[in-house]
This record gives C-alpha cells, sequence and structure tokens, in this order.
C-alpha cells in the first residue's frame, strides 16, 4: 500500500509481532503524520501499549536523530497498534515505528517498507538495534501469514533463521536497515554460533546403585516420571543429573519447540540458533506455584515448561509448597499447561520427564546402615504425606537409592557408560515409534491395550498387586507401561512375568508402611 496524503497527512503501515503465552501475532503499526496548525505537535501511541511501548517514543525519536535521519518532531504523530483488542507488551515495536516515522517524512526520505517484511527489535538511544525476546514465535508467525522477510537485530538472526522459509536482515543499526530498504543491498549476515562442547557426566561416575541405574535407563526409554527415595549422600543427584546423557537426540520439530519456550522466556544465549541439548531444569525447593508451572502477568513459561523435551528435577520433594506441588498434576497428565485470564486462555508446553528425589524421612537416615534414625513414626508419616497419592499416582518409578558402603565407593568398576546405555536407550525408543508413534509413557489406554501385548499369567500377577497394595487405575495402566518398557529394552515382542513383576517392584510407595 503506497503512503496516501489527506488534508497534509500521511499513513504508513509497518509490520510488527506481539506473543501471548508461546505463540506469536502480528502486529500492524499504523503510523499517521500531519502538520498542526498551531506547530505544536505531539507523539501518541494507541492501541493497549504498556509503558515499555509509550516510552518508545522517546527511544525511537533520539535514536532517529543519533542516527543522522530527517524526522519533525513539531509534527503530529499517531502509532496505532492494530489489533487494538491486544495488549501490547515491551520493546519489539521500536524498530517498527522508527521505520514509521521516517516514511511519514516524505520527499523520498524514506521509502515504503516492504509489506511481507516483519520488523522486531529494540532501538539503542544511539541506534543500534537490539535482541528482544519471543523472536522464533514472532517468525514462526509471520511465515505462517505469507511474509518473506524478517528484519531483526543481529544477535536475534540465527533465531529467526531457526525457523526457516523467511529471508533473515540482521542490520547492526538503524542506518544501515534505512540503507538496506533504499539500495536492497542485504547487509552482512553475523557468523553462525557455534555449538559449545559440553561434557556431559557419565552414569559410569555413580559407584554402585545397580538398581537405580537400571531404573534410570527404564526412565529415559520410555519418558517415565521418576522418584528416588534415600538418605543424603546416597548418590540420588548424581543420578538425576545424568538422565538428560542418556536420552535420544532432539528431532528438529523437538527442538524449534525448545527454542521457541526458550526464546519467549528470554533465556536463549545471544546469536545463538536452535537448542541442540535437551533441557535440564532443577529449580530451588523455595519456587512459587506461578514459577514452576507458569503464570504471572504477564503470563510467562514456568519451569516444567522450560524442561519441555527435557527433564525438570525436584530435588527435596517435600520441601516444596504443597500448593506448587499439586498445580504439576495437570500438566504432567496432559503434557500442557492451560493459564486461564480473563483476557483469554494460554497453553503452553510441558512435556517433561519430571525426576524427584526425597529423604526417607525428615532427618533422612531411615533404614541407614550405620546412622541412626531419629524421628518417630508420625513425624514419618507427615513427612511422606506432603506428596499426595494423586501426585505419586503420576509417577511411574519410585524406588529406594540405599547409602553405599565405602568399599563400594572406592572400587573401579562404575558399570556400562552414558553412551552406551544411550544406544540401548534409544534402540528401545525406535521400537516404541515404530509400534505406536510415541514413547510408552504417552500412551492412552486405548493404545496401551491394543500395544501391550501381555502374557495371561502376567496380568494375573497385575491383578493381585492391585488388590493387595489398594492400587488406582491409573496406578495400574503405569505399571503396564512400565513393563512395556522393560521389555522394549529387551528387544521383546510380548510382556512377560518378569517384566511385571520388575515394574511392580518400582512402587514402594505404594506399599504399606
Amino acid at each position: 500500500m503506497r503512503p496516501w496524503k489527506a488534508i497534509g497527512m500521511r499513513l504508513v503501515r509497518v509490520h510488527a509481532a506481539g506473543t501471548e503465552g508461546v505463540d506469536g501475532y502480528l502486529v500492524t503499526v499504523e503510523v499517521a503524520r500531519s502538520t498542526p496548525a498551531n506547530g505544536e505537535g505531539r507523539t501518541t501511541v494507541v492501541g493497549l501499549p504498556d509503558a515499555a511501548v509509550r516510552e518508545s517514543v522517546q527511544r525511537v525519536t533520539t535514536a532517529i536523530f543519533a542516527s543522522g535521519l530527517r524526522h519533525s518532531p513539531l509534527d503530529h504523530i499517531t502509532v496505532n497498534l492494530a489489533p487494538a483488542d491486544r495488549r501490547k507488551e515491551g520493546p519489539a515495536f521500536d524498530l517498527a515505528c522508527a521505520i514509521g516515522f521516517l516514511a511519514t517524512m516524505g520527499d523520498n526520505a524514506l521509502p515504503e517498507p516492504p509489506q511481507r517484511a516483519l520488523f522486531l527489535a529494540e532501538l539503542a538511544l544511539g541506534g543500534e538495534l537490539r535482541p528482544v525476546r519471543g523472536v522464533v514465535a514472532a517468525a514462526a508467525a509471520a511465515r505462517a501469514a505469507g511474509f518473506d522477510t524478517a528484519v531483526v537485530a543481529p544477535a536475534n538472526a540465527h533465531e529467526a533463521a531457526a525457523v526457516g522459509g523467511l529471508r533473515v536482515v540482521a542490520p547492526s543499526d538503524l542506518r544501515a536497515c534505512c540503507a538496506w530498504l533504499r539500495s536492497g543491498e542485504m547487509p552482512t549476515m553475523p557468523p553462525a554460533p557455534r555449538q559449545a562442547e559440553t561434557d556431559e557426566p557419565c552414569l559410569s561416575d555413580v559407584r554402585g546403585q545397580a538398581q537405580a541405574k537400571r531404573a534410570i535407563v527404564i526412565a529415559a526409554a520410555g519418558a517415565h516420571n521418576l522418584l528416588m527415595l534415600g538418605p543424603p549422600g546416597s548418590g540420588k543427584t548424581m543420578l538425576a543429573r545424568r538422565l538428560s546423557g542418556i536420552l535420544p537426540a532432539l528431532s528438529s520439530d523437538e527442538a524449534l519447540e525448545v527454542t521457541r519456550v526458550h526464546s519467549i522466556a528470554g533465556l536463549l544465549p545471544l546469536g545463538s540458533g536452535l537448542v541442540a541439548q535437551r533441557p535440564f531444569r532443577s529449580p530451588h525447593h523455595g519456587v512459587s506455584g506461578p514459577g514452576l508451572v507458569g503464570g504471572g502477568s504477564p503470563p510467562r513459561p514456568g519451569e516444567i515448561s522450560l524442561a519441555h523435551h527435557g527433564v525438570l528435577f525436584l530435588d527435596e520433594l517435600p520441601e516444596y509448597p504443597r500448593t506448587a506441588l499439586e498445580s504439576l498434576r495437570q500438566p504432567l497428565e496432559d503434557g500442557f499447561l492451560t493459564i486461564v485470564r480473563a483476557s483469554g486462555r494460554l497453553r503452553f508446553p510441558a512435556r517433561c520427564c519430571l525426576v524427584a528425589a526425597m529423604n526417607p524421612c525428615p532427618c533422612g537416615f531411615l533404614g541407614h546402615p550405620t546412622r541412626r534414625c531419629t524421628c518417630g513414626s508420625d513425624e514419618i508419616h507427615r513427612y511422606r504425606a506432603k506428596i499426595s497419592g494423586p501426585l505419586l499416582d503420576r509417577i511411574d518409578l519410585h524406588l529406594e537409592v540405599p547409602a553405599q558402603r565405602p568399599e563400594t565407593l572406592q572400587g573401579a568398576d562404575g558399570g556400562e557408560t552414558s553412551a552406551a546405555l544411550r544406544q540401548r536407550v534409544v534402540a528401545a525408543r525406535g521400537l516404541m515409534v515404530a509400534r505406536q508413534g510415541r514413547p510408552n509413557a504417552l500412551l492412552e489406554p486405548r493404545g496401551l491395550r491394543s500395544h501391550i501385548h501381555a502374557a495371561p499369567e502376567a496380568l494375573h500377577l497385575l491383578g493381585q498387586a492391585v488388590d493387595e497394595l489398594g492400587l488406582s487405575a491409573r496406578a495400574h495402566d503405569r505399571i503396564l507401561k512400565v513393563a512395556r518398557t522393560i521389555a522394549d529394552l529387551e528387544g521383546r515382542d510380548g510382556v512377560g512375568l518378569d517384566d511385571v513383576s520388575e515394574a511392580i517392584g518400582y512402587r514402594v510407595l505404594d506399599r504399606p508402611a
């Protein structure tokens, strides 16, 4: 659309984007300039802007003058951010506003910006383009709308390029952006970021704990949740931190989803592209409910969303606020979190592997071979009761991690390496995906019945365990899923008696005290 004149007014439309939850939406920045009769102009921003957007007028005006570009602050300028019924937040509209200011000056001060281009960057007072959060979501929205170009800060260039299907323009400052609009000459793309070499901790570092290592492999293969119960220093944290190292590599779609969430949260390193490694999040037990599952104003991803397609580790599980733990129940079951506000509903992804650790009692030494427990039975009951039954039902594996003897800790052999175990996990996960299209932990009840292939004696044993332990229907199904994963790790088509027996053994907190 060409700028038009009516009663001394010029109008230009520039496209930017905002974010809601982890999704982006297009925003049309309409800039209208006219000359007031009394020579006293003012700039007004409308369209539900927040404080950062309203302050953009001062940033943009100063950046224009610092760049040596033409602008008349004595004109009357109206900036409308459409759609006007959605709140606009943050400094990401600075660049679009600046281009609109310059394009309405007339006399070919700046040509009309292309209408299939997205402009998304904060402006420094000197005119430099600064990175903003949510570029992946914004670029995805632009690509879906048929845009072909994204103009972003150099630090966001590879983040925008990760979406694919867009030509990415990354000028260093406002002057370079205007030069590109006038000549079409592309600014130099910043160099591709080098993938940092990480020294992943290895499971062979953990001495002993053969059963716990076995449970870690089962959890990684089938995407099962895991709870470890043991005294301080038994290796629970070491085991948890080594789980992500044996998980299969992120697929391209998974990497893009993880990058989108971390971009919205502002946690991507500057200049980075796609996230290459599965996330590992370990929040302190003082975290609030919104900090753990998401929320706030504006709503931001919580730790469970930041662990999407990775591992969420909760150490000292009973020390977390009860309300925060209970808020995990729905996202653990569904793989996403829905936040409802008066203005609408936001959906955050939350498909992660939960790994939790706790002491067996308040003092931590119940069952220790050399230390005496000082807790009474009532104290132990109250301590364990902090973890509700419905939350335990959503954890597929809970097992004891006992203290190790000194001779075990001093042994030279730590067992299989993470690299070897990862090959087994990848092979088992491949069987699951080929059979049902997803890991076993994500099977719906109908899919579970179709793919379990359990022997009659195995189902009979499970029925006895349900009756004797008083297990719920959810625990019954989760035992079957774990048994299916055990069979997949051994390459068996059917689930046998030994598979179900081992899966039942990983439910220590369901047993009578």
